[in-house]
């Protein structure tokens, strides 16, 4: 199988000399970033959804249609969407639409997600966090193998037979997001779906159990294993130096107005420097970061590995040229170096 090397971005709010950028800005350079990711060769651009003043990106699908049609080659999906407070059919729709624009190369990742601001927004109680996304899963899952779908649950209208429009030309690619939960991966085997770890903190070795579970999963179930792909934050510059100086700032802000709901510490320079040397920090020169994706796609089996590149207020000109280099030289070398 073929390793794929992907872009991941939730439009972060970036930060220029004049202060920080506004979310139509942002969308727009959003835009273009996705457009140079596919002239640099990169298989994969990702946007994932929230709803928060920090990011700049609550509705996917519009930017995806712009880039898929202005585009060739590359595969464009959302990472993730937060089905739970979605529709399944319309996100169904959504992206039959959007596989009618570009045959084949809009994906959906679905997932809990780690933030809860969609919830009371859409209506949603937090009480039903689990059983929504159980019940809108399978009603997914039903929707992209199934013609005439038959449906019954809790939160959901019954559905007798029903086809949903448009069709897509061929199976819409579904996959699964996780953030370590065992539960979840055996969903995902049971389902047939792609497998998508976020690993944003810790070894990445850390995950191996998960993706031997997926393996036993699926040979106890008698399908062939599905694609295994990771998504991680990094920052590539020339050298470790540069890439650390320009990183660290924005990311601390970000980790630190995060980690004040969630009960985090701040982010110390000491632990930024020992996540990048052992954890799931890709942040350095070509050669680093190399050497790190290398060792991350043998220790767990990836098809797939994809950089979150926004992290915070950044400045947009660091983004540019992290996508160029992931592409033009990270890319290539860890292929070069696995082969």
């Amino acid at each position: 199988m073929s390793l794929e090397f992907g872009l991941d971005t939730f439009g972060d709010i970036t930060r220029d000399s004049g202060g920080n950028r506004s979310g139509a800005q942002v969308i727009r350079d959003t835009l273009a970033e996705g457009m140079l990711a596919d002239q640099v060769g990169l298989d994969y651009f990702g946007l994932g959804e929230h709803h928060r003043p920090d990011f700049a990106i609550s509705s996917p699908e519009p930017i995806l249609a712009a880039i898929l049609a202005r585009t060739e080659r590359i595969k464009a999906g959302t990472s993730v969407t937060v089905l739970s407070s979605d529709d399944p059919i319309r996100l169904f729709q959504r992206f039959a639409t959007l596989d009618a624009i570009a045959p084949g190369r809009a994906e959906i990742t679905i997932g809990r997600g780690s933030f809860t601001e969609s919830f009371p927004l859409f209506g949603y109680k937090l009480d039903d966090y689990e059983t929504l996304f159980e019940e809108k899963s399978q009603l997914l899952h039903l929707l992209t193998t199934q013609d005439k779908v038959t449906y019954q649950g809790n939160h959901l209208p019954d559905l007798r037979g029903v086809t949903v429009y448009p069709r897509p030309e061929q199976p819409l690619r579904v996959w699964r997001g996780v953030g370590g939960s065992p539960q979840s991966v055996v969903e995902a085997a049971a389902m047939n779906m792609p497998l998508v770890m976020a690993i944003i903190g810790g070894s990445p070795s850390r995950f191996a159990p998960l993706v031997d579970l997926y393996h036993r999963a699926h040979a106890q179930i008698g399908t062939p294993v599905q694609p295994i792909g990771v998504h991680s934050p990094g920052h590539v510059a020339h050298t470790d130096t540069e890439a650390k100086e320009e990183f660290f700032p924005a990311y601390a802000e970000m980790h630190d107005l995060i980690g004040r709901t969630r009960g985090w510490p701040r982010l110390t320079r000491e632990a930024f420097e020992s996540e990048i040397a052992h954890g799931s920090l890709y942040v350095g020169s070509p050669e680093t970061v190399v050497r790190k994706i290398a060792n991350t796609v043998k220790t767990l089996g990836l098809a797939r590995f994809t950089l979150k590149y926004s992290a915070g207020p950044q400045a947009p000109e660091n983004l540019l040229k992290t996508i160029e280099l992931y592409g033009t030289r990270v890319a290539p070398m860890v292929r070069e170096l696995l082969a």
